[in-house]
């Protein structure tokens, strides 16, 4: 994938690791327009027809809210 193409749809593998992530608090690696953000999922959501989530940046504590149909690339961040 080129760099800047927004993901269409996350592979059943990136949602797998995605809520594994959620559920034992690891730090992902999303990046978004450009702009790449390292946080802890906290949960996923849709609203409306778009899915989204949000992320706890672990430095200043805000949430982060990241529609997944804006994702150029996610990772799970190796312990």
């Amino acid at each position: 994938m080129d760099d800047g193409e927004v993901l269409k749809q996350l592979t059943t593998r990136q949602y797998d690791a995605l809520e594994g992530a959620i559920t034992h608090g690891r730090r992902i690696s999303v990046r978004r327009r450009g702009t790449e953000y390292v946080g802890v999922p906290k949960k996923l959501w849709s609203e409306g027809q778009r899915e989204a989530m949000s992320i706890l940046h672990p430095t200043t504590g805000e949430l982060i809210t990241i529609f997944l149909d804006e994702i150029e690339k996610i990772e799970v961040v190796p312990q």
